[in-house]
């Protein structure tokens, strides 16, 4: 479902690219994060300091279990963030920062 009053930008249909841990996926205007990755198969979105798998949960932002990293912010809650052209999101590894 697209984010309400997201603009709708790219490609005549509504289709543009971002950039997803050096990956190029397809999305379209007007959708979250949380729902362009999930439309291209990516379903764990970080992982736990004990390498368990996190992705979409509530869907609103109050569990944090969603959290990327965006164009170098941290953090950042991928079920309430539209999509950009060309934005670029690192999925959370959260075991491997711990350790270094």
């Amino acid at each position: 479902m697209p984010i309400e009053g997201a603009p709708v930008a790219g490609d005549d249909d509504g289709r543009f690219h971002i950039h997803v841990d050096g990956r190029r996926i397809a999305v379209r205007a007007g959708q979250s994060i949380a729902a362009a990755l999930l439309q291209n198969g990516i379903v764990a979105l970080r992982t736990t300091r004990r390498g368990k798998p996190r992705g979409l949960f509530c869907g609103i932002g109050m569990c944090f279990d969603c959290i990327v990293d965006l164009d170098g912010r941290r953090g950042v809650r991928a079920c309430l963030e539209p999509v950009r052209d060309g934005m670029s999101i690192a999925l959370r590894n959260e075991a491997a920062d711990a350790t270094g």
